[in-house]
């Protein structure tokens, strides 16, 4: 396995895990898989910090044995630099849909992958309807715009 496949790899099973009630559940798990320097930006556009996050995170939707739990899909990642690994991916979670994109980091061998930042972002039900052919109308902001 090449270092950028083993490295992606560690990333996704990283990002597992923290979709995993009984990791979600334990502070001690939380502490191991978070960077200290982890934020997060959340769906109403508010910021958690390390410690707002592990010490929410058993309470948060998806920590509970017997209650929904997140579905993970087309999960994809890319090494984007030595340590640093960029992770993509959809998620259901209790009839709702997003969209979550992650950055894992990896300082040393004794701490290993550990996520630096995770955003979220719920779609829509009328834009699950279905893919877009191609760029959506956000596509190429500030770029040459087409002849009238």
């Amino acid at each position: 396995m090449s270092h950028e496949a083993e490295a992606v790899r560690a990333a996704i099973e990283g990002e597992l895990s923290l979709l995993d009630p009984a990791v979600r559940s334990s502070r001690t798990e939380a502490v191991r898989l978070l960077d200290p320097e982890f934020t997060e930006v959340g769906a109403s556009g508010r910021r958690y910090t390390y410690e707002d996050t592990v010490a929410g995170l058993p309470d948060k939707p998806g920590s509970s044995a017997d209650g929904p739990v997140y579905e993970p899909s087309e999960i994809t990642g890319v090494l984007l630099a030595p340590g640093l690994v960029h992770l993509t991916y959809e998620t259901r979670f209790d009839g709702r849909h997003a969209r979550r994109s992650s950055l894992w980091r990896k300082r040393d061998e004794k701490t290993g992958w550990r996520m630096y930042y995770h955003q979220g972002t719920p779609v829509p039900p009328e834009a699950d309807q279905g893919a877009s052919p191609g760029p959506g109308p956000e596509a190429g902001r500030g770029g040459p715009r087409p002849a009238a």
